[in-house]
């Protein structure tokens, strides 16, 4: 097709979650609920790090960082969809769409950098506990989760360059209900392949990269483990270690399916629900994995609670 005969779009159309009017509000309810135990579970855990002196831990300070990124996360897409949902109306701008798609893949990607970090943190604390507090400083902290921060955002801008330097031609509409990366190169106009391999290879860093230092800080960790007698050890180190590890499966399962796994045969309406896993049911569990069986988290909300009823009492 010559490029004179290409409608160009000015902005773009989200199919959503459903047509149904009745289907829409019930999904607003339900997602509605649990954007706002989403932000309630993360900024407990944010303050009570902050408010507990026995939680300024590296650990505790990496899981802090984490609820954050998380409230960031949820925030930068959820009320899209809510508004989405509540009006039926789903038109967004070319420069809105690219600034979610930013936010969200910044956002994203440093969630996956500072798990490979979080692994690193209990890597060091089980395996060389000696030398735990001077290789895990408050500097050394603030060094690694600014770092987080900084690449993730940074690399996120490659991508989204790269994605919306095509033009975008034909009816915009998009059977999705964010605006998200791969989603987008499927209305570009012309060839998408050199980008496509770029944002690949750049996926594959992000994701697989810190999955590498997981993987491989784990099998020390277990390998370490294995070697202990004592009975209370080993349940310390898997109370430790299961909560980030079965984060990090939620977070990868279904991240590394979206940008690493080719998507030839998968139909948009499966893509829908997986990027929905991990858009919104992942960062609602991620407060309950960690708090569910953490006996410090336990320790620090009753003090919150005894504090808060003694003060009531006077």
């Amino acid at each position: 097709m010559a490029p004179e005969n290409f409608t160009f779009i000015k902005e773009i159309i989200l199919v959503g979650l459903s047509n149904d009017r009745e289907t829409q509000i019930l999904l607003f309810v339900l997602i509605l609920l649990i954007y706002s135990f989403t932000l309630v579970g993360n900024l407990g855990i944010i303050m009570l790090v902050v408010a507990d002196s026995h939680l300024h831990t590296p650990m505790y300070f990496f899981l802090a960082h984490l609820s954050s990124m998380e409230i960031c996360y949820v925030s930068s897409t959820i009320p899209q969809m809510l508004a989405h949902l509540f009006t039926g109306h789903a038109a967004l701008s070319l420069i809105h769409c690219a600034l979610q798609m930013y936010i969200a893949l910044s956002l994203a990607s440093a969630e996956a950098l500072l798990l490979g970090v979080m692994a690193y943190d209990r890597y060091i604390a089980i395996c060389h506990p000696l030398t735990y507090a001077t290789s895990m400083g408050r500097w050394r902290q603030l060094q690694l989760a600014s770092a987080c921060w900084v690449c993730g955002f940074l690399g996120s801008v490659i991508c989204v360059f790269l994605t919306f330097s095509h033009p975008f031609c034909g009816s915009g509409l998009i059977n999705h209900f964010i605006c998200e990366l791969p989603m987008m190169l499927k209305v570009a106009c012309d060839d998408t392949h050199i980008t496509e391999i770029i944002i690949f290879l750049l996926a594959a860093t992000v994701l697989l990269g810190p999955l590498s230092i997981i993987l491989a800080s784990y099998g020390l960790i277990l390998f370490s483990v294995s070697q202990m007698r004592s009975a209370r050890g080993l349940h310390k180190a898997f109370s430790t270690c299961g909560s980030h590890l079965a984060v990090v499966t939620l977070f990868y399962g279904t991240t590394i399916f979206i940008y690493i796994v080719p998507h030839s045969g998968t139909s948009p309406d499966n893509e829908k629900k997986i990027t929905m896993f991990y858009v919104v049911v992942t960062p609602f569990l991620n407060p309950i994995i960690y708090t569910l069986r953490n006996k410090d988290i336990h320790e620090a909300l009753a003090k919150v609670v005894r504090r808060l009823g003694f003060e009531q009492k006077n």
